[in-house]
């Protein structure tokens, strides 16, 4: 399903309009839901998302549903996933189906068929397979976020490991990125395919793939119960930019705002949107 707008074209005018950006992780756990939602199964699972989605709708720009917290509930967990991303999409707010998907040929077609269904704009996908399995999902009118340096430790093994060149793995791969996603440039000059790179990277890194990837959006985990901080990822904003939208970052935050301090009470929706919004002002500093 091919759409008239390119996929970055929405997300820069949602984070225009918002004015930060801030994207929230929905990842249910069913240890950690307010008190009331804790022992009512998926139903408690549904309920969550959301309500969470009502608390941020108009104070962030994007949500990144973690495919694999539903998926885990097989058949009826993906439903709910169809309808939390529903209510997403109805609220306004820009959808990255967080699902890491990498395939070669058929099974990434069936894959992006997947999301488009979902009505997500954006998926994260593995790389590692080349950059032939990528084109499926902007085919069909996705963009995309690319793994190539994520925050989790152990990605240090292969994605900085050093090249005969002297790059890294992760800058070949953003490099390869690049390239590919030239022919995906939208109407405000940046492209619809991008990179995940974790805020627990060090500047020098950042510095590294943004100049490799000039023109791409880049998904920023880690910031907050991981412990990366802005000044950290400070480098990964375009030059360019004119606005929040161009800059080209969307920093994300997961655990941090949707299980605040003090959000086991009733009020629960209250203190989620609270720590959306002072997420969202952290983020300011990257555009302002």
């Amino acid at each position: 399903m091919m759409t008239n707008e390119h996929a970055i074209d929405t997300l820069i005018n949602r984070v225009d309009a918002i004015g930060v950006p801030a994207c929230v992780g929905l990842d249910p756990d069913q240890e950690r839901l307010p008190d009331g939602l804790d022992h009512a199964g998926l139903v408690g699972v549904e309920a969550f998302c959301l309500g969470v989605l009502e608390a941020v709708a108009d104070v962030v720009p994007a949500v990144k549903p973690q495919s694999a917290c539903f998926e885990r509930f097989g058949a009826a967990g993906f439903g709910v996933l169809e309808r939390v991303c529903a209510k997403a999409r109805a609220a306004g707010l820009v959808v990255v189906l967080d699902a890491k998907r990498g395939d070669i040929g058929v099974s990434a077609r069936h894959y992006a068929a997947m999301a488009t269904s979902l009505g997500a704009q954006f998926i994260t996908v593995n790389p590692y397979l080349g950059m032939e399995t990528i084109e499926p999902y902007l085919e069909s009118g996705l963009g995309v976020f690319a793994l190539v340096r994520t925050s989790n430790p152990g990605s240090d093994a292969l994605q900085a490991a050093r090249l005969s060149d002297g790059g890294t793995v992760a800058e070949m791969v953003a490099t390869h990125l690049s390239r590919l996603g030239e022919a995906w440039i939208g109407m405000q000059g940046l492209s619809s395919v991008g990179a995940v790179v974790g805020a627990t990277k060090g500047q020098g890194e950042c510095v590294a793939v943004r100049a490799a990837m000039p023109a791409a959006p880049i998904l920023v985990p880690g910031v907050g119960a991981q412990g990366g901080t802005i000044e950290q990822i400070r480098p990964l904003c375009r030059a360019t930019a004119v606005g929040a939208g161009d800059a080209g970052v969307l920093v994300n935050a997961s655990r941090s705002v949707i299980y605040p301090a003090g959000g086991d009470g009733v009020d629960w929706r209250s203190r989620v949107r609270d720590a959306a919004i002072a997420f969202g002002a952290l983020t300011r500093p990257l555009v302002g």
